[in-house]
């Protein structure tokens, strides 16, 4: 199971590019697989990725996750292989609906029939990442259109989803699957069975299941679990993050959490792969800059 580190959830030295391509830096030469951020109301997290990526010659750097409603997918198609080719190949495209409060409360964009949406929006915007011209006529999406840009390679895309619909069209349509506050339980029995049933069907490779999720290394979980569910307790109110807590059998996030010594980690770890994980995206979110650091060195050990 691979291992990568999520940058820009909060972390005061992550909120600068300068901070950025630090934190990429030591991610690298720690030996973790890739670095991976969010786009929600900071950075723009392709530009980010790119402007912080060009000082590290191997590090993958993916996105968790654009948001697909604000973009038209020639536009994000565009940019996506802009990055490709300014990183050499390294680049990874994570997309996902979001959430009716952000998409509709927060900048007024109807948040309405979200799987038809993303049913269009993969239509145009994965044949333009491969490198072909896209030709679709739907009720949403009207696009003939293509995008050179000469030497760059196939992006690869990765969806967040968490539902049976959202499932098929990755596995469908996608390389896979990035969930953030999914457990062990519920990778099992439904995301990752549901990706690949569709895979299988549309014969594409076994599909990537980036599983993220909260780590850290002390010696009082239990106080780091109180104060993350205070932290974490807005996902509570996001339905499709409320239906994967209800199939874990979890009241809230903080349960989610993979907290403890090394042998929690390990077990924890260790639960995620057996149920089919193919990489961990570890989210170093908890106020403790010593916890963390210390976990990094655990993840790193992991890694190598």
């Amino acid at each position: 199971m691979k291992i990568g580190i999520t940058a820009g959830l909060g972390a005061r030295t992550e909120t600068t590019i300068a901070g950025l391509a630090a934190r990429a830096r030591e991610i690298e030469a720690h030996g973790f697989a890739g670095m991976w951020m969010p786009t929600a109301f900071g950075f723009d997290g392709i530009t980010a990725l790119v402007a912080a990526g060009l000082g590290t010659p191997a590090l993958e750097l993916g996105t968790a996750v654009i948001p697909t409603f604000p973009r038209h997918p020639v536009a994000l198609a565009q940019q996506a292989l802009t990055a490709q080719a300014a990183l050499g190949g390294r680049f990874t495209l994570g997309i996902g609906l979001s959430h009716k409060v952000m998409m509709e409360d927060a900048l007024g964009l109807p948040y309405v029939h979200p799987a038809k949406h993303m049913r269009e929006y993969l239509a145009v915007l994965a044949p333009l990442l491969r490198g072909d011209p896209a030709s679709f006529h739907g009720e949403l999406y009207n696009v003939e259109a293509a995008v050179t840009i000469a030497g760059t390679a196939p992006v690869p895309l990765i969806i967040a989803a968490l539902g049976p619909a959202m499932l098929k069209l990755a596995g469908t349509h996608a390389d896979g699957t990035i969930t953030s506050w999914v457990g062990p339980r519920t990778l099992e029995r439904q995301i990752v069975p549901g990706i690949t049933r569709a895979a299988d069907g549309a014969s594409r490779p076994a599909p990537r299941i980036i599983a993220g999720l909260p780590i850290a290394l002390l010696a009082n979980p239990a106080e780091a679990r109180e104060r993350l569910a205070v932290q974490a307790g807005w996902y509570n109110t996001l339905p499709s993050y409320r239906a994967m807590f209800d199939a874990e059998g979890v009241a809230g996030p903080a349960e989610l959490a993979i907290l403890g010594d090394e042998r929690a980690l390990d077990a924890g770890l260790r639960r995620l792969e057996e149920a089919g994980a193919t990489d961990f995206l570890a989210q170093l979110v908890l106020p403790d800059s010593a916890a963390n650091a210390r976990t990094l060195d655990y993840l790193a050990h992991r890694a190598r």
